[in-house]
């Protein structure tokens, strides 16, 4: 077997050995020289030590206060003083006395006791909350004046389903540019929309109407404005422009001289309805009246839906005057007239009395044929009143 060295150190490595060895010379050598410079580096404080590793620099030593003579104890408690509060007195010890709140000049930080801050609420005054901001007014509500209607503004409706609405005035009195009133009776709870829509129809329309019948408005009769409901009151139906409070039924007009210009009345002028029919017809989008269905035959429905590209409806047939037929009954016949005579019998009759005549009659009808004498025929006559 041949030895060499290359192959011995190849196969006998001792280099990690060596390399320990060296390292914990070194360790041994160099550790009294960085506990040396440790303990005196502890006097400074490392200018790169940014993180707070090396170790803390020791605090100087704080020296009492030099009080002269003997620091007096305090007098005892009274037994009648209230207890004392269990907060903790301020620590003087270890403090000098430039570190001590003056008493003449108090410390601008902290707050006056007497006086709240004004950052946070009294402990006597609870915080009070921020009232809502108020709702602005429509433009609707600015214009619908008291020189124009009565119709001071209400909360808004949030009824079941869609029923209620915004901007909500109820309409009590229309004034008419003279400054009379005409009442809306009852009261209608509509959006300030439609009430503005009916206040000019009555001022613009019904005012010149009432004029050519040689008087003045003072009534609106009002059949029906909000109600959460369905069309016609049918259940289950489609929301109502009513229940949008956004519909009037209007069924009377009514003038200072008593008259009623019933809107529905066939008896009433053909003229007077067809000029209101017109008026309605061009200033709202829902016009249902006599002839669009049964619903609406006493009373004349106005609205202000809106539809899709502008649609109206105007169903509203305004029907002739119903034709004057005389009287069912004939007059009283006077008692001074003479009577009248009954019609004569049907031939037939007639034929029928002469065969009984011309019978011979039986044996049991001749003794009473005998004992009567035949009398002539005469006509029957009867009174009728």
């Amino acid at each position: 077997m041949s030895f060499s060295l290359p192959a011995f150190r190849r196969k006998w490595s001792c280099r990690g050995y060596m390399s320990v060895g060296a390292a914990m010379v070194t360790v041994a050598l160099g550790l009294p020289l960085v506990l040396a410079d440790r303990a005196e580096a502890r006097k400074y404080a490392s200018p790169l030590d940014i993180f707070g590793i090396a170790a803390p620099r020791p605090r100087a030593t704080v020296h009492p206060a030099k009080v002269s003579g003997k620091i007096p104890l305090p007098r005892p408690r009274p037994g009648e003083a209230p207890k004392a509060s269990d907060e903790a007195p301020p620590e003087t010890d270890g403090k000098s006395s430039a570190e001590k709140p003056s008493a003449e000049k108090p410390s601008a930080e902290k707050p006056s006791p007497d006086k709240p801050s004004a950052d946070k609420p009294g402990a006597n005054k609870p915080a009070e909350a921020a009232p809502p901001p108020e709702k602005q007014a429509s433009a609707c509500r600015l214009a619908l004046t008291e020189e124009i209607a009565i119709a001071p503004s209400i909360p808004d409706i949030r009824g079941p389903g869609a029923c209620g609405g915004e901007d909500l005035v109820r309409l009590e009195a229309i004034v008419l540019p003279d400054k009379r009133k005409v009442a809306v009776k009852p009261a209608a709870i509509l959006r300030c929309t439609m009430a503005s829509a009916i206040a000019d129809w009555v001022r613009k329309d019904v005012v010149p109407l009432a004029a050519s019948l040689g008087s003045t408005i003072s009534d609106l009769d009002n059949f029906d404005s909000f109600e959460c409901r369905g069309r016609n009151r049918v259940v289950g139906a489609m929301l109502s422009e009513h229940g949008k409070a956004n519909a009037l039924d209007v069924r009377a007009i009514k003038l200072v001289n008593g008259q009623s210009i019933a809107l529905t009345d066939r008896s009433m002028s053909r003229d007077v309805r067809e000029r209101v029919l017109h008026s309605v017809c061009s200033r709202f989008s829902t016009v249902l009246g006599p002839g669009s269905d049964w619903y609406h035959e006493d009373h004349i429905h106005l609205d202000l839906a809106q539809r899709r590209n502008d649609y109206r409806i105007c169903q509203w047939n305004v029907w002739d005057p119903l034709p004057q037929v005389a009287p069912l009954l004939p007059a009283e016949r006077p008692e001074e007239a003479p009577p009248r005579e009954v019609a004569a019998k049907p031939e037939a009759k007639e034929g029928a009395d002469d065969e009984a005549a011309q019978k011979p009659s039986s044996p049991a009808d001749k003794p009473a044929a005998d004992g009567n004498k035949a009398q002539p025929h005469k006509p029957v006559t009867k009174k009728r009143r």
